[in-house]
């Protein structure tokens, strides 16, 4: 019998169980980890590093980095965000640094330091840790909550379901009377085979990138009145060896996440290597540097791109090795600009962004009181983490809505039993 579970023994789980644990003392806690260890996204996120939160400290800025759930989270962020991460970890002698990108990582850049903090933090407040406990049912009881696992029973008063994207979890409480958000993959890198990037994997460059409307699939990415494609992204773009990943398109993957399931993953995007530039203003550089440089074109890399996506680049648009500057037509100087800053690449499939897998869909968010996060269907159950259909794009905002939905979980639970104590 236990006072409070936690059944997920993830980033979410574990900080609402901490909290509930130093504030509730006299009670006793638990957490149910399906698996034989606790924390392994933590242990991966980042590369191994841990990406613990992002330096943005504006709530409102906050919430825009959340494709579903921007809405709901703007008020749980006036109470808890990131400013409140860093000072949870820096009470626990952790300190975080800030990257160049807003990105804020364990100075000892080792996810390690994150989980013995969990692990020596449980262990100093007496949180009961049960491995190898996946859970096959949940009942509401008169007084309390029967879940049950595999091998065992367990009684609580209060539960915090906290099992990310688990499809059986799903299905438990779908059967309790909660609607479930189909999910669908977000944050996935694109599979594009084409010659103008298939030697290059490794190279990183800044560009924009729009999603064009599909021939196969449904939907519509255009806005009516200008069909103007809506689904655009700006930021690094990443050549791997499968086609494109990098903050460009992962944010495209995580905002366009149902349109593209919709696509079958199967579209063209449009990029801009060049976003200073337009096709038109570009082509004006090129026909200036055409009057006084007598270099070849594919020695002479007249925009801030890589050496090496130039010269692809060059040769797609039709100019020759030997072409020198004197020696282009205009209308081959107008097929640079369009590969430039026009350049259509067909995508045919995704890949799992190995780092940070995340899905789209859960717990239907009409359905959870936001200043408790407790299920408004069902008294005494509660949410954290991404159980809920709430997902961001990557830069450490997912582990955000783990802390900030765990410690308004446990806050939740503390004033109701405190007012019964």
């Amino acid at each position: 019998m236990y006072d409070v579970l936690i059944v997920g023994g993830g980033a979410a789980g574990f900080y609402a169980a901490l909290h509930v644990a130093e504030h509730l003392p006299k009670n006793k806690v638990a957490i149910l980890e399906r698996g034989n260890e606790v924390l392994s996204k933590v242990k991966v996120s980042g590369g191994g590093r841990c990406n613990v939160t992002h330096a943005e400290f504006d709530p409102k800025e906050l919430s825009k980095n959340y494709p579903r759930g921007e809405k709901e989270l703007l008020g749980p962020f006036h109470t808890y965000a990131s400013g409140d991460t860093i000072t949870f970890f820096e009470e626990r002698g952790i300190a975080l640094k800030i990257e160049e990108d807003g990105r804020m990582f364990p100075v000892t850049d080792s996810s390690q330091t994150i989980i013995d903090c969990f692990l020596s933090e449980a262990n100093r407040l007496g949180v009961a840790i049960h491995y190898k406990s996946p859970v096959v049912g949940i009942t509401a009881e008169k007084e309390h909550w029967l879940v049950k696992t595999r091998d065992a029973s367990f009684k609580s008063k209060k539960i915090i379901m906290a099992t990310g994207s688990n499809p059986k979890v799903w299905e438990l409480l779908g059967n309790l009377g909660h609607t479930i958000v189909t999910p669908v993959p977000s944050l996935f890198t694109f599979n594009i085979q084409d010659k103008r990037i298939a030697d290059i994997p490794g190279l990183s460059t800044a560009a924009e990138v729009q999603v064009l409307e599909s021939s196969t699939g449904k939907g519509n990415l255009y806005g009516k009145k200008n069909r103007e494609a809506v689904l655009t992204s700006e930021g690094p773009l990443l050549i791997t060896h499968w086609g494109m990943s990098g903050p460009a398109i992962l944010k495209l993957s995580a905002w366009g996440a149902r349109i593209l399931k919709n696509y079958n993953y199967n579209f063209k995007i449009q990029v801009n290597w060049v976003p200073e530039y337009h096709k038109e203003g570009l082509l004006g550089l090129f026909m200036e540097v055409k009057k006084v440089e007598r270099k070849t074109v594919l020695r002479t890399k007249v925009v801030d791109i890589p050496k090496r996506l130039w010269v692809n680049l060059v040769r797609a648009s039709g100019i020759a090795d030997s072409d020198t500057w004197p020696d282009v037509s205009k209308v081959q100087l107008q097929n640079l600009a369009e590969q430039l800053t026009n350049g259509i690449y067909q995508v045919t499939g995704k890949s799992t962004f190995k780092e940070e897998f995340v899905t789209a869909g859960g717990i239907d968010l009409k359905e959870i009181n936001f200043k408790t996060y407790e299920s408004k269907v069902i008294p005494n159950l509660y949410f954290a983490g991404e159980i809920m259909n709430i997902d961001a794009i990557t830069g450490g905002f997912n582990f955000q809505n783990a802390w900030t939905s765990g410690y308004m979980a446990a806050q939740g639970i503390i004033a109701e039993l405190a007012n019964n104590e």
